[in-house]
């Protein structure tokens, strides 16, 4: 009894530390890295890099986003038309980096069982047994 009284700290200590990876790991997150040009290539970049960026607020899920801001795609279309080659090309290049679609939740399921795994052992430190049907 002496000795539960005394891992009780580590117990409790080890399952908020679960419950704070768990959440975490839940999260999405990415880095990336890259080198962005300090000068634009062609002077024929302008209308490739317009071509992608009208492409890009074609999308529907982006126009929607759009509406939900308070902007039409018309309004967003015109904006990228008036902005300067420089700002164009950096817009064009951030649309290469957007995801096509959602996270396929791997990671929640990685996360549930890192956490089901680390309870697992916890109870085998405390000498309990885990019986799975």
């Amino acid at each position: 009894m002496t000795s539960l009284r005394k891992a009780g700290w580590f117990v409790v200590l080890a399952l908020a530390m679960a419950g704070w990876m768990g959440v975490l790991g839940s999260l999405r997150g990415v880095a990336e890295a890259g080198v962005i040009a300090s000068h634009l290539a062609e002077a024929g970049a302008h209308s490739e890099d317009l071509a992608k960026v009208q492409s890009f607020l074609e999308n529907k899920i982006v126009a929607q986003k759009l509406v939900d801001y308070g902007m039409s795609p018309e309004e967003a279309n015109a904006k990228a038309q008036a902005m300067s080659a420089q700002d164009l090309h950096r817009l064009a290049s951030l649309t290469d980096r957007v995801a096509a679609g959602t996270d396929s939740g791997i990671g929640i399921l990685i996360g549930i069982a890192i956490l089901i795994i680390l309870i697992i052992v916890i109870l085998r430190l405390e000498h309990k047994e885990v019986v799975v049907r």
